[in-house]
């Protein structure tokens, strides 16, 4: 594809600044949309099973908004039909309204030769009789998740229902603890929204147009990975998308922008806060090397002898920039830092004041310090913690 020539050229700071405000973090979020807003805003807010201070897909509301009540954000996810769950740049809470565009990944799933589990004859047909006589129900209640405890070793009405979830003829309409709770999608989604009927290239260009917006600006590579596309399928439709050609400095590749984003400056008020490692600002490693010249990999999967920063370190965001990563668990009412990572003595303050919100928000009362990577900077880290917690 040939690129057309750039209609602006970004310096590193304005387009780390625009990729802030697009996500978020830059200028007085809209509290009065709540969650809703931060989904619909993000287009896509990864879930994840790992649970240490909280959930990820509480954690992204969380660092945009602030210390909202972990019910507020299951019920604003849930309740009402207002999103479902798919597979976007992973398994994803995306906004409903965005059912239609999903249109060609279900049309892929149907038409796919190959599976890593068998369906066994009936099962299908089987568990969409019984969730449309008694639904919506767990995998459990549809007859059980696994054969064995094997995490890998399906159920026959497992592997019906998650083919089906593909296929879009169920929804994930809710998680209970971390199941899925499966319903008809002739049930769960809006009747205006229940259809196939947009072309793959429509579907196509409208995430496209979302990854961008929600991006801010980003490289070819950058927009595909927010939904998981193929470069060829963005390729295919950029030129369409409504985004623009612009350079930024030190990318070394052509970049593509949301014209909005480039009509006023970003200005406004920073977040301070812990970052999921699963939050769309940082899932991309290479953009977030890029963007902020920090490298962030997440290392639970990752043997415990070889782990650098800890099990689910989280970064640090304070003044637009990543500060340091903070390893947290928690013991009754305490917040532990068990691994702190600071970007030096001026970062102390940041870290300080994102730990003492983060335990207030998940009720715990006291912040214990395990261990600092620079150890000289242990004492003014919890001297700043007690006076932020007051």
């Amino acid at each position: 594809m040939t690129t057309p020539p750039p209609i602006a050229d970004l310096s590193a700071d304005e387009a780390r600044r625009i990729a802030l405000r697009a996500q978020g973090f830059l200028g007085a979020p809209d509290r009065r949309s709540g969650v809703r807003g931060v989904l619909r805003h993000l287009g896509a807010i990864q879930l994840d099973t790992i649970s240490v201070l909280a959930r990820s897909h509480e954690l992204v509301p969380y660092a945009r908004l602030g210390a909202v009540g972990r019910k507020t954000v299951e019920d604003a996810y849930w309740r009402d039909t207002h999103s479902f769950e798919y597979w976007s740049h992973a398994a994803c809470i995306l906004p409903i309204e965005e059912w239609p565009h999903f249109a060609f990944r279900r049309r892929a799933y149907r038409n796919r030769p190959h599976w890593n589990h068998e369906l066994p004859d009936g099962a299908y047909d089987q568990v969409i009789k019984q969730l449309r006589s008694e639904g919506p129900l767990t995998a459990t209640e549809l007859g059980g998740a696994k054969k064995t405890s094997d995490w890998w070793d399906w159920s026959g009405s497992k592997v019906a229902v998650e083919r089906a979830l593909m296929y879009g003829e169920v929804v994930c309409v809710e998680r209970r603890g971390w199941k899925r709770l499966y319903d008809l999608a002739e049930r769960a989604v809006p009747t205006e929204l229940l259809h196939d009927e947009l072309d793959d290239t429509e579907c196509l260009r409208r995430l496209v147009r979302l990854a961008g917006r929600s991006l801010g600006v980003g490289t070819r590579a950058d927009i595909a990975d927010y939904h998981r596309l193929k470069g060829e399928q963005v390729d295919a439709v950029i030129g369409d998308s409504g985004l623009v050609p612009v350079t930024v400095e030190g990318w070394g590749k052509p970049a593509w922008a949301d014209p909005a984003a480039l009509r006023t400056p970003p200005r406004g008020r920073h977040r301070t806060t812990l970052l999921s490692p699963f939050d769309s600002l940082i899932w991309e490693r290479a953009r977030t090397e890029r963007i902020f010249g920090f490298t962030h990999r997440l290392e639970a999967y990752v043997p415990k002898q070889k782990r650098v920063y800890g099990y689910f370190a989280m970064p640090v965001l304070a003044g637009g920039h990543l500060v340091g990563r903070v390893d947290p668990a928690r013991e009754g009412r305490t917040l532990v830092a068990k691994q702190v990572t600071l970007d030096g003595p001026k970062a102390v303050p940041a870290v300080a004041q994102a730990l003492a919100e983060a335990a207030t928000w998940v009720d715990c009362t006291d912040v214990r310090v395990e261990q600092v990577d620079t150890p000289g900077l242990r004492e003014p880290l919890t001297r700043e913690l007690a006076r932020a917690l007051g």
